[in-house]
């Protein structure tokens, strides 16, 4: 029984005509099956090779296909092919905070979004550059800018207090109320009550 040696590097193996004094070869697609492996964009089996060679399909339904796969995703040549980024985790928190971003600062109001809920497929990130002409107090500092826009909100104190602010606020609606409302709180309280009994 000869050992299967692993092979290094690239090998090559000429290909030997069917001789006439072969034994009986399995017939039917149960051999094509075994022989040859399925097509790939790498690979094509001898069939599709016309002189060695790769022709792409005459069929246009499967030549449409063929170079649907190979385009990229991109927003179109209106766009100039901006092409659509891999979507991480700290990209996605920042595509949704900005979707709220009305709900970061009580004092600017924003443009209605669109009613989708869906992050857009195609974007870019950009790094904003002050002006020259702004003055120092203008800019941000090294210690205020961040990686993420998550983490320079988290980080802005304006932001944080008026966060705790509303969250507050929201407790303090939401709390039950409990036997507060039957207390007698001053003489508008009891006049109401006399009246009612009257």
């Amino acid at each position: 029984m000869p050992e299967n040696k692993a092979r290094i590097g690239l090998t090559w193996e000429p290909k030997l005509p069917a001789l006439p004094f072969q034994s009986k070869t399995p017939s039917g697609s149960d051999f094509k099956s075994q022989k040859e492996p399925q097509s790939t964009a790498l690979w094509q089996p001898n069939q599709h090779l016309i002189d060695g060679l790769f022709l792409p399909p005459n069929d246009p339904s499967k030549l449409n296909k063929l170079l649907k796969k190979q385009v990229k995703h991109t927003a179109g040549s209106a766009w100039f092919d901006m092409p659509a980024p891999t979507l991480t985790p700290e990209l996605k928190k920042d595509l949704q905070l900005l979707k709220l971003r009305g709900a970061i600062d009580p004092k600017r109001h924003y443009k209605k979004d669109s009613k989708s809920k869906a992050l857009p497929k195609y974007f870019q990130i950009g790094t904003v550059v002050e002006s020259v002409t702004d003055y120092y107090s203008g800019r941000m500092t090294k210690k205020e800018r961040k990686q993420t826009i998550a983490d320079e909100l988290l980080s802005d104190p304006a932001v944080r207090q008026y966060r705790k602010r509303k969250v507050r606020e929201i407790e303090e609606k939401n709390r039950p109320a409990g036997n507060e409302k039957w207390k007698i709180k001053g003489r508008q309280t009891f006049k109401r009550a006399k009246q009612r009994r009257h």
